[in-house]
């Protein structure tokens, strides 16, 4: 096994200069030649050069020539694992940790340590990875380098002299931190592997034999002419092009057609050996013979491939928004359900079940893990796959105790989604919530909440998650020594209340320096009700959500206003109202449009006017009887912004 060789990953908050310092990293190394050389290297989606931020987690073979004298001399591989920074995007992270021995702390010397800056260096710890703290954007005139570097100190008990201060876009430290790699990071520690015994045809014995090939696939993507694409660690032995794999979990064997490293350009070597990172083109079309957490190994005419003890993969993620997307030309159908196939394979949160709508058609339920994943997801399908959609209003995933077993007569409750034993039903859409007669309770998630701010902003934050239904827990102060206190305060709080505009509340009452980080916790009794919206007495499901009952009357007018600004007037008055069952709780009207019949009159008799009156009235009661009233795609994209 080659001793020059670490893998790393880097990790911070959002915006505090990842993708930059790898640009720094990959340009330092050579790895990409000047001319090819551009921002954000690793930012290969166009949603992420658009947005500025990091969606995917990427890869890249750097080779450095170490110079120094606390390690070996010579040339080191080193395999870079830039991911993102938000919330929405934490399962990314956990995947790039899994395949690292050390990585990169990253910390915005003009905002200190934020909230996913703590979830982060959690994970890094679980994984057992070196870290190493890098002060970033110290060149900046509004840095506070003395400010991070003692918050760094007291929050995680680095030592001052272990800190390096860099700036990934003037390239200050970046020397340093390559050396750091070389000189912190271990050596690719070998799992304790198995050995196989070429005499046993059915066991993986201890002693002489051929060792085991493992590989933990940490990503993968559909590309157009390979087929399925497996980013891989290899964790024992060494896979060769031609050698014939199995995929452990799926039990698929397949020779594949390509293998090699990102450089960061898919480039072929033939080979990647122990303790190495690449891909691994399979030339499969059937995306569901692959997933990330995976374990490879080769195929052995004995068939004791089969009994390979696979590695530690990865907690599936649980998806913490549900919402329901229809493609907005049923003809797109299929080509919607390949997207989220390919999609799904390249975002390992993302889930999807089959759904039927009276109004919209068939689509499915969507899992994410907020609301910005929802948002992208949208548009990596609009974009990527040029299908136009319709979204409904998200939601979270409720439990409800039924009072029957005789299915039957709920109607629209998912069977699949039902405990038996317990009799607990699980429900993600407003369309599935059955009548108040058909349960005894509810139950939602919460989760718990950190939320990092300056000490200024405490007041407002904390009134804001009191009216979310929050409830305190602690408070701790960062960088106690020094003179500009950040607040942690944790509470607990409906994950409801969460998703639903509450990350743009609090940075518009923090003026942009407040951060927040969410983990579940567990579901709690909760009176929930579904508000349906009606559009000229017709139902409008997609537009119908759940929330709290103390929520309910004031969503609902929102959302009766919210659809009258953006209803295009009719012929005749359009009604749109919020119910909770028979009750209405809002109301507003759409005006209708009035020619003015009596124009032609130039005086004359009264009757004849109040004849002409009387005829347009009823013509317009005719048209409101048998008039439809279509419903733009606006007003479904605006029920997402309402809070």
């Amino acid at each position: 096994m080659n001793q020059k060789i670490r893998n790393f990953c880097i990790i911070a908050h959002i915006d505090h200069g990842k993708s930059t310092l790898a640009d720094r990293l990959i340009e330092t190394t050579g790895a990409v030649s000047s001319r090819e050389m551009k921002d954000r290297m690793l930012d290969t989606l166009e949603l992420e050069q658009e947005r500025g931020i990091t969606i995917k987690l990427q890869t890249a073979r750097l080779k450095y020539n170490y110079k120094g004298d606390k390690a070996e001399k010579g040339e080191y591989i080193l395999n870079l694992i830039d991911t993102p920074g938000h919330v929405d995007f934490s399962y990314e992270v956990s995947r790039s940790v899994a395949a690292s021995e050390g990585c990169l702390l990253l910390v915005d010397a003009t905002q200190g340590v934020q909230a996913q800056t703590l979830t982060t260096v959690y994970k890094a710890m679980e994984y057992d990875l070196k870290i190493i703290p890098v002060i970033n954007k110290v060149d900046m005139d509004i840095a506070e380098v003395e400010r991070t570097m003692q918050e760094m100190i007291d929050t995680f008990g680095f030592k001052k002299e272990e800190i390096i201060l860099a700036s990934g876009k003037s390239g200050i430290g970046v020397q340093e931190i390559l050396d750091a790699v070389v000189e912190r990071i271990p050596t690719f520690k070998k799992e304790d592997t198995k050995i196989l015994a070429e005499e046993d045809e059915n066991s993986i014995l201890e002693g002489n034999g051929i060792k085991v090939t493992k590989a933990l696939i940490f990503d993968a993507f559909f590309h157009e002419y390979k087929g399925v694409t497996a980013l891989v660690k290899v964790i024992s032995g060494e896979i060769k092009k031609g050698d014939k794999v199995y995929f452990v979990s799926t039990q698929s064997e397949v020779t594949p057609i390509e293998i090699g490293y990102l450089l960061p350009k898919m480039t072929e070597s033939g080979t990647i050996k122990e303790g190495e990172v690449g891909y691994v083109a399979t030339g499969l079309k059937d995306i569901h013979r692959v997933h990330s957490g995976d374990t490879i190994t080769l195929y052995q005419p004995n068939h004791a491939h089969e009994v390979v003890e696979p590695l530690k993969g990865y907690r599936q993620p649980k998806p913490m928004v549900y919402a329901s997307l229809y493609p907005v030309e049923a003809n797109d159908y299929e080509a919607f359900k390949e997207a989220l196939e390919k999609l799904s394979l390249n975002d390992a949160a993302l889930t999807y079940q089959k759904e039927y709508s009276q109004a919209l058609g068939t689509g499915f339920v969507c899992g994410f893990l907020g609301l910005l994943h929802l948002e992208i997801t949208q548009d990596r399908l609009e974009r990527e796959h040029n299908i136009d959609l319709i979204s409904t209003t998200p939601t979270v995933e409720f439990k409800i105790l039924l009072k029957t077993k005789d299915y039957s007569k709920i109607p629209n409750i998912n069977v699949s989604n039902i405990d038996i034993e317990t009799n607990i039903a699980t429900i993600r859409t407003a369309a599935e919530f059955p009548d108040g007669s058909m349960y005894e309770e509810v139950y939602e998630p919460w989760v718990k909440l950190d939320i990092i701010t300056p000490e200024e902003y405490i007041g407002p934050i904390m009134e804001l998650c009191q009216n979310r239904r929050g409830i305190y827990r602690h408070m701790n102060f960062l960088n106690k020594s020094g003179t500009k206190n950040h607040a942690i305060i944790e509470y607990e709080m409906p994950t409801v209340e969460i998703i639903v505009n509450f990350f743009d509340r609090l940075k518009s009452i923090s003026h942009g320096y407040a951060s927040m980080d969410y983990s579940l916790l567990e579901y709690r009794k909760g009176d929930i009700v579904k508000v349906a919206i009606l559009v000229n007495e017709e139902p409008a499901e997609s537009l119908s959500f759940l929330t709290h009952r103390s929520n309910a009357v004031r969503r609902g007018r929102e959302m009766a206003d919210k659809l009258k600004e953006l209803i295009p007037r009719q012929n005749f008055k359009v009604p749109i109202q919020a119910a909770i069952g028979a009750q209405i709780i809002a109301r507003v009207t759409i005006d209708a449009y009035r020619k003015d019949v009596l124009a032609k009159l130039y005086g004359g008799d009264v009757t004849r006017k109040m004849k002409l009156l009387e005829k347009q009235k009823k013509g317009k009661k005719k048209m409101k009887a048998i008039g439809n009233v279509e419903i733009p795609k606006e007003a479904f994209l605006a029920a997402l912004k309402i809070d």
